[in-house]
Formats: structure tokens, C-alpha cells, sequence
């Protein structure tokens, strides 16, 4: 497995339970979306995930990715750079310098790769430029390398920061609401490009989403929050009418609304009872 959590639980210091035991398995390869309402805790887990969060100290909780632990019973391990080095953190607002050339900005994904000397001088050799220059590419901005990054659009920053990924050689990407602020045709863009990573380079691909549409259409399996507690992990093509309505309440509606669904999503016949909840449904290969 390329990502193991188990027993994962958080409480804030204002009392909220935002993780309840959570326990979740993805291999190596797989693009997982995680769906809920606003304040579920799928950015608390994808933060816990990459080791910038602490749990609570339960005996026996812990983190590991590819075999190796991030967390456990609440302690951050002391190598976690060295992990966080094969974890790419995509952000909803990017995180780009927004003075820095697009091309500087990708760059800083190989800086963990870079003797000090050189990160510290932002002193870029050729082959490290060309690598860089090849993500741009393959995000579809390569002619955009030149410019500073608050000349891009929402879209366009969001691809830089995939590129960026590519360039640190990232064997995980974790992306917390990537399409949030972006327009409909930009965020076909960049799920297709996670999709694509997914796929050509055997990434695993773990991404919030509040669109249930773009889960649906791009993630195979989907892993649903509700108040901190997995409610569902299966298929993408089994979650029903039913699910959602309990996730999202009176946003269900709009969530489905103008959607092109797949079957699992139309009324079921009486004679064949709608799956409801997820601990019945096989969890996607």
C-alpha cells in the first residue's frame, strides 16, 4: 500500500472532533477523491497525510506512505522531510511567489534534491531547467516559463503548481480542493492533467473535491467524510442519490443539478433497493 492510515482521530482545541477513526488503505496508482460538506475533514486528513498536522495521541494511530511511518500516536516522526521529499501538496490557492518567474517557481520542487549552497542561491543548472521546462509542457504552459506568476490566470497557477510536483518527483500528489476557485473548463484542466499523472506515471493520486461531478468523472473510488468519520469508500459509479443527500443536505440538489450522472445516480426500482452506505460496497481495486 502506498498510503496506510489507522485509527486516525483529531480534536481541536475549541473541542471540535474533526477525525474520527479514521482507517483507509490506497495503493499505489490509484486517483481517490474525497467528498463532503464544508468542514467534514477532508483538508484536515490530506494535512495529517503529508505530516504537516498532528493527530491526538491514541496508542497505536499512525501514518505511513510507501512503508514508511509519518506519524504515530500523534508524533510526527523525525524524518518526515525526508517523506514529505516523495509527496507533492497541491493547495487550493497554489502557493506560488507570485514576483518569481514560473519557471523559478517549479523549480523549487527540486530544491530537497539541491545542495544548500545552491538552494539557497537559487542556482538552477541546465539539466535541472530542462527537466522543469518539460513539466510545463506536459501541464500545457510552457510558453508561459518566462513570466512572472501573478501574470497567470487561476488555472494557469494551478498547473505551474502541478508542475512543480513533477519536477520533485513526487510518487504521491495530495491536492486539497485544487478546483475550488477555478471556472468549469479550467477544472476539466486540471483533473485531467491529476488523471493523467495518475495514469502515465503511476502516481497515487489522493484529491479533495467539492464537486461531485468531477469525483464521479475522474476518481474511480471515492472515500465520502461526514463530520470527521468515513461514510463511504467504493466505487465512484455506486454512490447514490440517497449518500449524497445525507453528505451534502439541502446543497444536494445544486450538487446534482445539471449533472450527467451515471446510472447509480437515477431513482432505483423498488424490486432492487438502493445501496446506501458504503461498508456494504467492495472497496475499488
Amino acid at each position: 500500500m502506498t498510503i496506510r492510515i489507522h485509527g486516525l482521530n483529531k480534536h481541536f482545541a475549541n473541542g471540535k472532533h474533526a477525525l474520527r477513526n479514521i482507517n483507509l488503505e490506497i495503493a499505489q496508482g490509484e486517483m481517490v477523491a474525497l467528498i463532503g460538506a464544508s468542514g467534514s475533514g477532508k483538508s484536515t486528513l490530506l494535512r495529517h497525510v503529508a505530516g504537516l498536522m498532528s493527530a491526538d495521541a491514541d496508542a497505536g494511530s499512525c501514518i505511513e506512505i510507501n512503508g514508511r511511518c509519518v506519524q504515530r500516536s500523534g508524533l510526527i516522526q523525525p524524518d518526515v522531510r525526508a517523506i514529505r521529499s516523495e509527496v507533492g501538496f497541491v493547495f487550493q490557492q497554489f502557493n506560488l511567489v507570485d514576483r518569481l518567474p514560473v519557471l523559478v517557481n517549479v523549480l523549487v520542487g527540486r530544491l530537497h534534491r539541491m545542495p544548500f549552497w545552491r538552494s539557497g542561491l537559487r542556482w538552477f543548472n541546465r539539466q535541472e531547467k530542462t527537466l522543469a521546462l518539460e513539466a510545463l509542457s506536459r501541464v500545457g504552459i510552457s510558453e508561459c516559463h518566462a513570466q512572472r506568476a501573478s501574470t497567470l490566470s487561476g488555472g494557469q497557477q494551478q498547473r505551474a503548481a502541478i508542475a512543480r510536483t513533477l519536477v520533485q518527483g513526487a510518487k504521491v500528489v495530495l491536492a486539497d480542493e485544487p478546483i475550488a476557485s477555478l471556472d468549469p473548463e479550467s477544472s476539466r484542466n486540471v483533473m485531467d492533467i491529476l488523471a493523467r499523472i495518475c495514469r502515465e506515471d503511476g502516481s497515487t493520486v489522493v484529491v479533495s473535491l467539492h464537486q461531485v461531478d468531477m469525483a464521479m468523472r475522474f476518481c474511480t473510488r471515492v472515500v465520502a467524510l461526514r463530520d470527521g468519520e468515513v461514510v463511504y469508500d467504493g466505487p465512484a459509479k455506486a454512490l447514490s442519490q440517497r449518500l449524497l443527500r445525507e453528505l451534502y443536505g439541502m446543497q444536494a440538489d445544486e450538487l446534482l443539478h445539471g449533472m450527467e450522472p451515471p446510472a447509480a445516480l437515477h431513482p432505483v426500482p423498488a424490486a432492487k433497493p438502493e445501496v446506501a452506505w458504503p461498508h456494504s460496497l467492495p472497496r475499488a481495486a
